[in-house]
């Protein structure tokens, strides 16, 4: 039923807006090129855009990704929305126009009139291949999106949620001719000195809490300067923090353009709980929240004495 929806709205409209959350990661820019992809072949006339000018560097080899605008230029368009848990979090005011929610995050807030959410996917390039494959030939660009996405959120294929199912999807993108050769060189080799400078300032500031089961590290305005990296180049710098065997949550604090940036991973424990207070959401393992304004520290001491609290209220330590 909502692959006939989706190709029923599709059809019923002659221009389609691709978007993606704020701060773009690959799955959402995966996702984004690859329905782009599908549907320039279907014939269709598309635009992909993204609010971000900063976009991830070592993802431009992805097919069509100089096709990514930062404007809506169609007026009456149908809007495609990727991996965006918020409206809001898409940066425009497309509010009034209908929307496609495409999305894999528990906190979703299905926002769309077509709500094609699914949690117990590990991307949501994953949501849009099952939504599309059967009415929109597979192409070989698309495929290689798909898979881009696919490996990064889940991590190169370590995080929680890889099963059976999701090598499966990435067996068929594969034979769909998706370039996992250059998808892996460009993820493993293609890194920023930028971003090799400012991991380097992150991990200068790593420090150990509760017992040594939460680590947390912060990167503030003046080591961007410094560095001259961008948000971009701090993708993934969370994961150091997680990476420690005593360590269950990792929390990573970025300041940049008068925003804090927040993004938590945990191994084993949900703590979406503590992105969602904060205004968030995402996943039980990897979710994150946005600050508008504020001192890092005072934003680390917010979230230390929230997980403690809630670990007391539930009447048990949660690690």
């Amino acid at each position: 039923m909502m692959r006939q929806e989706f190709k029923a709205a599709i059809d019923r409209y002659r221009t389609i807006t691709i978007l993606s959350h704020i701060n773009p990661d690959a799955d959402a820019i995966g996702t984004s090129l690859g329905i782009y992809a599908l549907l320039k072949a279907y014939g269709k006339q598309v635009e992909v855009v993204n609010y971000s000018t900063d976009l991830p560097r070592y993802l431009d080899f992805l097919p069509n990704f100089s096709k990514i605008k930062h404007t809506i230029d169609y007026a009456d368009s149908l809007i495609i929305s990727c991996d965006c848990g918020s409206v809001d979090r898409l940066g425009f005011d497309v509010q009034d126009r209908e929307i496609i929610n495409i999305d894999h995050h528990q906190t979703n807030q299905n926002y769309g009139m077509l709500n094609l959410v699914d949690p117990r996917l590990s991307a949501s390039a994953h949501v849009a291949y099952a939504v599309m494959r059967e009415s929109f030939p597979v192409t070989r660009e698309a495929a290689s999106c798909f898979y881009a996405a696919l490996v990064s959120d889940t991590r190169h294929f370590v995080t929680n949620n890889v099963d059976e199912q999701v090598f499966s999807f990435a067996a068929e993108l594969i034979a769909y001719g998706a370039d996992h050769q250059r998808v892996a060189l460009n993820f493993t080799q293609r890194r920023s000195l930028a971003s090799l400078r400012i991991l380097g300032r992150a991990l200068e500031t790593l420090t150990l809490h509760s017992d040594a089961t939460i680590a947390s590290l912060r990167v503030d305005q003046s080591m961007f300067d410094a560095t001259g990296a961008s948000m971009s180049d701090v993708e993934g710098v969370v994961d150091y923090a997680r990476s420690l065997a005593t360590v269950e949550i990792g929390i990573m604090l970025a300041e940049y353009a008068s925003q804090v940036k927040v993004s938590l991973r945990s191994k084993q424990e949900d703590i979406s709980y503590v992105a969602e207070h904060f205004g968030g959401g995402g996943h039980k393992n990897a979710c994150g929240f946005t600050v508008k304004s504020g001192n890092i520290e005072e934003i680390l001491d917010k979230i230390l004495n929230y997980i403690s609290l809630s670990s007391l209220e539930a009447g048990e330590e949660k690690w």
